[in-house]
């Protein structure tokens, strides 16, 4: 299906402060006051700049928003900041309600969906639809390697410590047929100063078993019925393409898109892919009112 050919609208760039947290927000779309927005919100090692080029293909539809979250990008990083879950979830929770969010169509990857899903479930009124990019309820789940690495005192410290741009770079492109962008990885890795290390070293560790979290989660999840789409990197080693289909256990009915060439970041190796999922799945939803199933 061809993409929208209205042009995107330009993204503003600002800041707000939340739980302590002052961080960049990307805006764009014909109202940036509208209570009803896409809300991106991106994983670890990510920022908001993850979803520019796709933001700017949505905008045409609505109101588009992606901000930093805690201890990323351009976001503040104190050592103190609760980096969990719950952490993220409760700065999600006050950054929506001063951007004046009141429906909310959230598009999530990686780490962005425990936060979002955990922020769904508390909100369920709020929630317009879901979009899952390698991401959702992992029943089953068992961490990945690195996931292992970093949750081990010490060595999570060691490697982050002697990890230098190669090693990163070398590390992030792990699974990804196409490779990724040059300037995507090279962000990425500027990002990556010793408060988001220490951030990703406090979050996983935090998180602990994430199959009885997503358990715990499906149960919260499963009266809401939003729509969802589910869109997956075929390739990506760290979550495996199989949780693709088993969202539908938590969302029935959701749409499955597999990218069989993409990996962990099908957004940045395959942001036509991507769009031209995306963005017919945001104007069926757009605008449409659905409250929660009996």
């Amino acid at each position: 299906m061809p993409l929208p050919t209205q042009p995107g609208w330009p993204l503003q760039t600002s800041t707000l402060s939340a739980c302590g947290i002052r961080t960049r927000v990307l805006q764009g779309g014909a109202d940036l006051q509208a209570t009803e927005a896409v809300v991106f919100v991106h994983g670890n090692p990510g920022s908001g700049e993850d979803w520019r080029e796709l933001m700017q293909a949505a905008s045409p539809v609505a109101r588009v928003i992606a901000l930093d979250m805690p201890g990323f990008g351009q976001a503040d990083k104190p050592a103190n900041y609760p980096y969990s879950v719950e952490g993220g979830t409760a700065f999600l929770t006050e950054a929506l309600k001063q951007l004046g969010v009141v429906r909310a169509h959230l598009v999530l990857h990686d780490f962005g969906g425990p936060w979002g899903l955990m922020w769904a479930a508390m909100n369920p009124l709020s929630v317009a639809s879901l979009t899952l990019i390698n991401t959702g309820v992992l029943k089953g789940y068992r961490w990945h390697y690195m996931a292992r690495i970093w949750r081990t005192p010490i060595i999570g410290e060691l490697q982050q410590l002697l990890t230098n741009e190669a090693g990163f770079r070398w590390a992030i492109q792990h699974g990804c047929p196409k490779g990724l962008p040059l300037a995507f990885t090279r962000r990425m890795y500027q990002d990556m100063d010793w408060g988001t290390k220490r951030a990703i070293l406090k979050l996983y560790r935090a998180t602990g078993d994430l199959d009885g979290r997503s358990r715990m989660l499906e149960k919260l999840l499963l009266p809401i019925k939003p729509p969802t789409l589910v869109i997956w990197g075929a390739a990506d080693p760290y979550l495996p393409v199989r949780y693709a289909h088993q969202q539908q256990e938590t969302f029935p009915g959701a749409q499955v898109v597999v990218l069989p060439e993409s990996g962990h970041f099908p957004f940045a190796d395959d942001p036509q892919g991507v769009a031209q999922a995306l963005v017919p799945f945001l104007q069926a939803q757009v605008g449409r009112r659905q409250g929660m199933a009996a």
